[in-house]
């Protein structure tokens, strides 16, 4: 087995576990390579769900997957550990100490030889360096952080609940910064919340009393996506009581209040960052790797890094070019899947001696789900290649769909019917939101 073809993917999300994935059941099972995924976490979480875990639609616990046992259901190894340096030389990369919760270091710095390397890490929030982000906002860039933020929202309604009680003043202010896909999904997420917690004893406290504002430095919603959808989007916002601020830059955070370029303040019990992304930085400190100002890996259309033909990156940490056109590859979930089946191609066929297949991202629209209020969306043709404005359950049906392709990359379609039927008997069975 030592002397098998050792293929390394770093970064277990959606594209780095949909290839290692694919990669084992085709040449780990045949044994005709060996597979390893690396990851800093022991289970895995579709990160465009974060925010319905941090508001509590939906359980983690429910939708995880452990690395350990997919690993051995789909023919690849997984190691435990954070990359921290590379030795491009002798072909290792190299794994920090794992510490427990109590700091006492369990397994030691390790190296990890590999013939082929993949960085698929995704990407952290981009908080531009505005003063006081780190200090006082909520992330959600991982499931430790969305568990963190609901745990919040529970106590910070509990407590408003409490000084509705007593004749206080209590109105809650949450403030998302970033009107993106996460940021917009997130404020309808909240409102639910807000409506539904008061039928589960928090009867003091309603939903009137939530003030939830979206504040986006451009001057509409949803700026990277089309004009209508933005403005289907806000009037959606507006409906369900979220304020929107657009044109407003954010100057600085503080404890409690949110302080924008012209002076205003805000007062914000939670505030949450979500606008702008970042690869994480330690890849601009990786032996000779060419990285753009926002920490991405440069690749040319084959996935392939600018500096070394032995590695390759996709997903969020990577700027892949493409034919005709300035702008690199979106960071987004569909070009993550769409690059992960390309690049299983290529080491398929790198193993064999045949040349990597080019990426070409196809765009296949955008939805944006406001928690069970509706879908807005536009579908790109495939042939005439306009855009199609969808909403309401045909919006819904298609933005489902695309957590259900996820799963049946992962598990096959028998099982995705399985874990389909075993999350409609779950609902039926427990409360709309998590409450603890």
């Amino acid at each position: 087995m030592d002397n098998l073809h050792h293929i390394v993917v770093v970064g277990g999300g959606a594209g780095g576990l949909e290839l290692v994935t694919s990669l084992g059941n085709r040449l780990g099972r045949k044994k005709r390579a060996r597979i390893t995924l690396v990851d800093s976490g022991l289970t895995h979480v579709w990160k465009p769900l974060l925010h319905e875990v941090a508001s509590g639609s939906l359980d983690a616990n429910a939708n995880e997957i452990n690395y350990r046992a997919h690993a051995r259901k789909h023919h690849y190894e997984f190691q435990l550990g954070r990359m921290t340096g590379l030795d491009r030389q002798t072909k290792h990369l190299v794994i920090a100490p794992f510490h427990d919760e109590d700091g006492t270091e369990v397994v030691p710095e390790r190296r990890i030889a590999y013939d082929t390397l993949v960085m698929a890490v995704g990407s952290t929030a981009n908080d531009f360096g505005t003063p006081g982000a780190q200090e006082h906002c909520l992330f959600l860039d991982s499931l430790k952080q969305a568990r963190r933020f609901h745990n919040l929202m529970l106590n910070a309604f509990l407590r408003k609940n409490h000084e509705a009680l007593q004749g206080g003043q209590h109105t809650l202010h949450i403030n998302i910064i970033g009107a993106g896909a996460t940021g917009v999904e997130l404020a309808a997420e909240l409102r639910l919340a807000s409506r539904e917690l008061p039928v589960y004893g928090m009867n003091h406290l309603q939903a009137s009393d939530v003030s939830i504002t979206v504040i986006e430095a451009a001057d509409r919603i949803l700026p990277a996506l089309p004009g209508r959808l933005s403005a289907a989007a806000t009037r959606e916002l507006e409906r369900q009581s979220v304020k929107v601020l657009t044109g407003q830059p954010v100057n600085e955070i503080r404890a409690g209040s949110v302080v924008m370029k012209d002076g205003t303040e805000l007062p914000s019990e939670m505030t949450i960052w979500a606008a702008g992304i970042k690869a994480p930085g330690f890849l601009t400190a990786l032996e000779g790797l060419e990285t753009n100002r926002s920490n991405q890996l440069v690749v040319e259309q084959t996935l392939q890094t600018t500096a070394d033909p032995d590695i390759y990156a996709f997903g969020d940490c990577a700027a892949c070019p493409q034919p005709d056109s300035e702008l690199t590859v979106p960071p987004r979930a569909q070009a993550a899947h769409q690059q992960a089946d390309a690049l299983f191609k290529t080491l398929c066929n790198r193993l064999e001696g045949k040349p990597a297949i080019p990426f070409v991202y196809n765009d296949h629209g955008s939805l944006i789900n406001f928690s069970r209020y509706t879908t807005v969306g536009n579908l790109m043709g495939n042939l005439s290649g306009r855009s199609m404005y969808i909403e309401g359950r045909v919006a819904r049906l298609f933005y489902v769909s695309l957590y259900r392709m996820h799963q049946v990359a992962l598990h096959g379609f028998l099982r995705t019917g399985i874990i389909w039927l075993m999350d409609r008997i779950s609902r039926a069975m427990h409360p709309r939101l998590k409450l603890h």
